[in-house]
């Protein structure tokens, strides 16, 4: 029964973003790594969107290359950087929560030591 209710949306669920005529294409093409092409520089082959700037006219931009439909890479590059970035964090901010963790900590094991001290004077 619930198979049938998602059957009638597999068509729905389906990429009909992607030309199918366009499969071929991208597979051919092949990154730019800081090549000059007639008078245009050529940025970095991982970026989303390639612009050329010519260094004669500035107005004049020629896109090289952008993304794939079928490129769809959202986790990996943070995934490459994080521990970079998290290293960045901790190393920025790290001994402030540090220092308040132990103050904190060092609060909370104080109270509780002077409660049981306090709860013991009382005994007969």
């Amino acid at each position: 029964m619930i198979s049938s209710a998602f059957a009638r949306s597999r068509p729905l669920m389906a990429r009909y973003d992607v030309s199918p005529h366009m499969v071929k294409w991208w597979k051919a093409v092949r990154p730019d790594d800081g090549q000059v092409r007639s008078g245009f520089i050529v940025s970095e082959a991982r970026r989303r969107c390639d612009i050329c700037i010519s260094e004669s006219n500035a107005r004049h931009l020629w896109i090289t290359r952008h993304v794939s439909p079928y490129e769809q890479q959202i986790i990996v590059p943070w995934i490459k950087t994080w521990p970079k970035r998290a290293w960045a964090k901790f190393s920025d901010s790290g001994p402030y929560l540090i220092g308040t963790f132990m103050i904190v900590y060092g609060t909370v094991v104080g109270a509780e030591a002077a409660d049981k001290a306090q709860d013991h004077s009382y005994r007969y």
